[in-house]
Formats: structure tokens, sequence, C-alpha cells
């Protein structure tokens, strides 16, 4: 006998159980199941998307705030745009690669 999580509360269930003891799930009938996990990759994928758009965020603002504030090279407010706009950059093309990879998993 295994310890599995529940596709519906994630919480810790027998590999053997017909129901969850949590959340009262049917985890006999494929069809639901199928469908609460279609849900949470749905779910993974508009959390993937919102961190993008953060991130999005935080290149843009960065980058913007260093040509519109007029920053000398070498002070902090041009220190703190560049770091910015390269954190943004970095964890947008992160959060993309997984986003592809989790598209891709799918299907």
């Amino acid at each position: 006998m295994a310890v599995i999580n529940c596709p519906s509360c994630n919480k810790k269930i027998s590999d053997k159980a017909k129901t969850c003891s949590h959340c009262d799930v049917d985890l006999s009938n494929q069809e639901q199941l199928n469908s609460i996990k279609r849900i949470n990759r749905i779910k993974k994928s508009q959390t993937l998307m919102n961190y993008s758009f953060i991130a999005m965020l935080l290149f843009c603002g960065g980058f913007l705030f260093m040509f519109w504030q007029d920053v000398h090279p070498g002070s902090w407010q041009h220190t703190a745009a560049m770091t910015s706009t390269a954190v943004g950059f970095i964890l947008y093309i992160f959060i993309r690669i997984r986003l592809i990879i989790l598209k891709r998993n799918t299907k």
C-alpha cells in the first residue's frame, strides 16, 4: 500500500482508497479525475502567465525609469534600474520556458 496525493485537494491518501477522506472525491470515476487534472493544469498555466506579466513589468519598469529619469551611470538609480531590467528579463525567459515545458507535457 502506497501513499499518494489526492488529485483534487493534494492531501495524502492511500492508493487503495475509493474516495478521498478529505474532500470526498470519487477516485474510481476516471472522467472526473481527468477533469480535475485538466483544471489543475489550467490553474498552473494561469499562475505562470501572471508571474510572466510581473516579470515583464519589472523589466519595462527598470528600462523606462532609466531613460525617463535621465540617470547617470554609476549612480544608485542606474544600478537599481539595470538590476530591475536584468532580473525582469531573466525571470521572463525562465517562466516562458516553464510554460513551454508545461504545454508540451500535457500533449
